[in-house]
């Protein structure tokens, strides 16, 4: 394990962690996309089946095993806890149009035609699109939180680091695999436009995107 893999996960980790903290301290979940958050713990549960089966090291089962709770977490409080300031009105991303193409794919181009290796296919290329619902939501609405814009940071980091792991690892255990890396590289893409504004702009770009709606969609919108 190289140290891009561990500043990947971490940085992952505190994305999680951050949404997490937002949604306690605020008591409020507005501006956060359900439909991602679901589709992220879908991510993990498909993936992280081998827990039942395959044991690497205590590093890898601590993390899987936090990523699920994280994930479940979230979703229990966007849908549970703090439903009333959910915005359901703006979270309208058609899931079925990622799962769709994303299940027949799965099934088309895998490493072997068993469901484990199936279903961790599918994680890995549900998570390439998975952020969607929430940049659908953010260019609805023209609005993003600080700490939303700071969650998605941190996850297109993640994902940039690993992407140097996998060419650290190309570079020095010959390791190549095609599915994660090119899955990898689209989710990455999905980030670039929100990083280079997030880089160059900060929060002069955060407040432009928060002024219109505020306004605009005072009434309709979850008061926190």
């Amino acid at each position: 394990m190289n140290v891009f893999r561990i500043l990947g996960d971490l940085s992952h980790l505190l994305a999680m962690i951050l949404l997490l903290g937002k949604i306690w301290r605020s008591k409020c979940c507005a501006g956060i996309s359900g439909k991602s958050q679901i589709l992220f713990a879908l991510v993990f549960t498909t993936r992280y089946l081998d827990l039942f089966t395959n044991f690497i090291s205590i590093y890898n089962t601590v993390m899987k095993v936090v990523f699920l709770l994280c994930a479940y977490v979230t979703v229990y409080m966007i849908y549970g806890k703090f439903r009333k300031t959910f915005d359901i009105e703006n979270d309208t991303f058609r899931l079925e149009f990622l799962l769709v193409p994303v299940i027949g794919l799965s099934f088309l181009e895998n490493y072997s035609f068993t469901p484990l290796e199936i279903l961790w296919t599918f994680s890995i290329y549900l998570e390439s699109v998975a952020i969607l619902p929430q940049l659908f939501m953010i260019s609805k609405t023209g609005e993003a939180e600080t700490i939303t814009t700071h969650y998605l940071f941190f996850l297109g980091l993640y994902r940039a680091l690993y992407l140097a792991n996998w060419i650290r690892r190309y570079q020095t255990e010959n390791f190549y695999d095609q599915i994660a890396v090119v899955s990898g590289v689209v989710q990455t893409i999905f980030y670039c436009d929100f990083f280079y504004l997030y880089v160059t702009k900060g929060r002069c770009w955060e407040e432009s995107m928060s002024i219109v709606p505020k306004e605009q969609g005072r009434a309709q919108a979850p008061l926190c």
